[in-house]
């Protein structure tokens, strides 16, 4: 069977998509503009691609459609034509912009423009994030609502409304300095680790690590650790991100089948990214102050890392960190995390009290890693059935498809 050209579309469109926006952002100075034209290239690319073969350089290819498109839509629409000096400037002078260069500096970086404009204080914290994850992490809005734990309605909402405010605030298309910076870190912090998220265990489709993005997320999170050396939550952030990337090689077996943490071959997990991880944790620590969430959750990842097997893991230690996490950002995903703790420090009945006074609540009503963790509580204590039915629930409200099969798996052997 020949491979659908589609998918290799698709795929292409999943690397170069935020490189393409952030490119146009820089030459149009609006990020809704430059969504819309990057959308008419993937067009013209699903319409010529089947046919014609897909090029040597399909990103300077959308580019330059985009780039087209720009000037075609110039001539008609008033919102462009009041940019038409600058942008047809822009478009005679600069070549095609090499895609897959690295960076000039630090400040320079499209992509990192893109994120601070996408997090400008004139958007509310919940628009700056999915305005984010839809520009830089490629997001579908059913992905960043799973994220979020929140309507797909609500999300796409967002993202209309974020890309008109900051077309009609005429927000400037820059990373911002001084004291803007620390104010816009927060914002900008939460959006670089859920796009790490969604390359680190991706919420749908067929492959349960998407490692480009979280490649992506790790990058921008160095070079907010150089633009912000003095800020404790960048390098916590960066430390928990390394940490957790370190572990890429053992997460799926030769299939691409999920092995969930305990079960992982350690020796497998990539020590150059451990040791940088410890050291920013470290960089973190030395500036003092009340760690935040991203420095808990990296001594939480730290806990893991220096533990040479599984049984060797400090589980008291990550349930008092869980407890302290829970006090800094109040949240249902952090208890049931801090349950997992203490169920392994405690024993199975301590962490499925604690899950059980999750049940009803609403946020984690279709969040399928409630039935997965009560599932194992209810297996540890020989309540199979029960088990049994929680890991089925789960696989149904999982869409990702290498996780389903997983939980299956695990339902069904306890059927045997």
């Amino acid at each position: 069977m020949a491979p659908d050209p589609n998918q290799a579309i698709d795929a292409i469109w999943r690397i170069e998509q935020a490189k393409i926006i952030a490119s146009l952002a820089r030459i149009t100075r609006d990020v809704g503009i430059a969504e819309e034209l990057a959308q008419d290239a993937l067009v013209a690319a699903l319409k010529a691609w089947p046919g014609q073969g897909i090029p040597d350089n399909p990103a300077a290819w959308l580019m330059a459609t985009a780039k087209n498109r720009a000037l075609d839509e110039r001539r008609r629409a008033k919102l462009i034509e009041r940019k038409h000096e600058e942008i047809g400037r822009d478009m005679d002078e600069e070549e095609t912009p090499d895609l897959d260069a690295a960076l000039d500096d630090d400040i320079g970086d499209d992509l990192l423009r893109l994120v601070f404009t996408s997090c400008h204080p004139v958007l509310s914290t919940e628009a700056r994030v999915a305005l984010t994850l839809r520009l830089i992490g490629g997001l579908t809005t059913d992905e960043i609502a799973r994220a979020f734990l929140v309507p797909e309605a609500t999300v796409a909402q967002r993202i209309v409304r974020a890309k008109r405010t900051l077309s009609d605030a005429k927000v400037p298309y820059e990373v911002p300095r001084g004291e803007q910076l620390a104010e816009r870190l927060s914002s900008v912090l939460e959006v670089i680790y859920l796009i790490f998220n969604e390359g680190y265990a991706a919420t749908k489709g067929d492959d349960w690590v998407r490692p480009g993005l979280c490649e992506e997320a790790l990058r921008q999170g160095r070079i907010l650790a150089e633009l912000a050396p003095r800020e404790p939550e960048v390098h916590g952030l960066v430390a928990l991100m390394e940490i957790q990337a370190s572990r890429f090689a053992a997460r799926t077996n030769a299939s691409g089948e999920p092995v969930l943490l305990l079960d992982q071959n350690r020796a497998r997990w990539d020590q150059l990214l451990v040791r940088r991880g410890l050291t920013a944790l470290g960089r973190a620590d030395s500036l003092g102050g009340e760690s935040g969430p991203y420095v808990l959750q990296a001594a939480i990842a730290a806990c893991h890392a220096r533990a040479r097997t599984a049984d060797a893991t400090d589980w008291a230690r990550i349930a008092e960190i869980y407890a302290e996490l829970a006090e800094v950002v109040p949240s249902p995903v952090v208890e049931l995390n801090r349950a997992v703790a203490v169920a392994m420090a405690n024993g199975p009945a301590a962490g499925l009290e604690l899950v059980d006074a999750l049940t009803a609540e609403p946020t984690l009503k279709n969040y399928h890693l409630l039935p997965s963790v009560r599932g194992d509580f209810l297996k540890k204590l020989g309540r199979l059935d029960e088990a049994r039915a929680e890991f089925e629930r789960a696989a149904a409200l999982t869409q990702n498809a290498r996780e389903r099969k997983l939980l299956l798996d695990r339902a069904a052997a306890l059927a045997s």
